[in-house]
């Protein structure tokens, strides 16, 4: 009560709302996006091959199919590097606006392309272009979001707020892979003529709602500040370069078990399921929707982790993890029990992507200085998607393929793992650093 007697309000904490709302339209809308991707790694794996190139051998179509997902990645960067220049520039939300749209048409678009046997080869043409600019949207999303989530983090929290926006991650695959589930009880003949489109068609309804909560968004006071001082840079890209070379390339190979894990689980293991043990289809759908359950409700736990004990501790053990857990991962799917695939799926993705993929956000994030932060994490994040992400599906084929045998993909994933391990050695901790300089 004032001294005159009247009453005053009682001060909202307007800042702690802002950062709820920010990190929810992160969630949300890195959940809508990555609904998309791995809508598509999971056709890449199980209906492209005989949709799209149903004229080639099983193998080859298979290896086809999965260079398609491949061909994305090589776009991340290319789109991490432009959006990223306009997100230090313009602002993180317009940013935001267009990759999602651009991610949502896409994805409806391919749920109409006709099969190769309607339209000839143009039917791959298509795919490849649509799946381009996927990769390129996707390059200045993940940048984009990571920043509006932790930028926007009270102090001290900023790991849990970054888990906030990663944890769309495996929404997105629980989502994705929800769907297929749902349309994979269909018999065949529908599944693969029509039943598959579903999916990717209802991409168009979640536009709609993605959009709606991101245009309710506001920019983050770091790059307010760095507005109000005139200290926009004028070449993000340059600045990255000159100041943040060494940085940005132990950035680019930090993730390398993180990612090879992760898509090893997400896609190959899909084709070694159900092409090399020849198991129902619906015991990997079924691992994939618990590991990604798992994995979304572990992040935060993980992210608060990283808040008390440091982000190097937490992600080292994580990287740690996935190469310990290489064989074993390989020795409960060739038990050919589904109660152990799904333990396979389950471990992999709970365990090891939510300790690793949980602080993609605040560790990329934090490394870089406001005034170039989009371009720098961008940049180095999806850099390390074209070296670790997209070779492993392929990789994984083709070692089996040739060797018959898993022990060497297990290998490579145990070398991914040494060089996270040494990378994250080498690392600046930044869990007690300010974030708005």
């Amino acid at each position: 009560m004032s001294s005159q007697g009247v009453i005053e309000p009682v001060p909202v904490n307007t800042k702690g709302k802002v950062s709820v709302r920010a990190a929810a339209s992160s969630f949300i809308g890195t959940t809508i996006e990555w609904y998309d991707y791995f809508l598509y790694g999971t056709a890449a794996s199980l209906i492209f091959p005989r949709v799209f190139f149903s004229d080639m051998e099983p193998a080859i179509a298979t290896l086809s199919s999965l260079a398609t997902f491949a061909v994305a990645f090589l776009l991340r960067p290319v789109g991490g590097v432009v959006i990223g220049h306009f997100g230090d520039k313009l602002g993180r939300k317009k940013m935001l606006i267009l990759t999602l749209l651009v991610m949502g048409l896409c994805t409806g678009l391919i749920g109409l392309i006709p099969e190769e046997r309607t339209i000839g080869i143009w039917a791959p043409i298509l795919l490849i272009v649509l799946r381009v600019f996927q990769g390129f949207a996707l390059g200045g999303e993940w940048g984009g979001a990571a920043l509006m989530s932790v930028e926007h983090a009270p102090a001290g929290r900023r790991g849990l707020f970054g888990a906030t926006m990663q944890m769309g991650v495996p929404a997105g695959l629980l989502l994705s892979t929800g769907a297929f589930a749902a349309v994979s009880t269909l018999p065949d003949d529908a599944f693969f003529s029509w039943g598959w489109r579903i999916p990717f068609l209802a991409s168009f309804l979640l536009l709609v709602v993605g959009m709606y909560i991101r245009l309710a968004v506001t920019e983050p006071d770091a790059f307010k500040k760095v507005q109000e001082e005139g200290k926009v840079a004028k070449l993000p890209i340059r600045e990255v370069l000159a100041n943040d070379k060494r940085r940005t390339l132990n950035l680019v190979f930090l993730q390398s078990a993180a990612n090879v894990g992760y898509f090893l689980i997400t896609v190959y293991s899909l084709v070694y399921v159900t092409e090399t043990l020849k198991l129902p289809r619906t015991w990997a759908v079924t691992g994939l929707l618990l590991g990604a359950a798992v994995d979304l409700c572990l992040q935060p736990v993980f992210g608060w982790l990283s808040d008390r004990f440091g982000r190097k501790k937490v992600y080292g053990a994580g990287s740690l993890f996935l190469g310990l857990y290489a064989f074993p991962f390989f020795w409960l799917l060739e038990s050919a029990t589904e109660p152990l695939v799904w333990l396979a799926l389950i471990l992999g993705l709970g365990i090891g992507h939510a300790s690793t993929g949980s602080l993609h956000a605040v560790i990329y994030a934090e490394q870089y200085p406001a005034r170039y932060r989009y371009t720098g994490s961008s940049l180095a994040y999806q850099l390390s998607g074209i070296i670790s992400s997209a070779p492993t599906p392929l990789v994984a084929a083709w070692l089996v393929s040739t060797t018959g045998q898993s022990k060497f993909v297990a290998v490579y994933v145990i070398i991914a793992a040494a060089v996270s391990v040494t990378c994250t050695f080498m690392l600046k901790e930044t869990y007690k650093s300010r974030i708005d300089v």
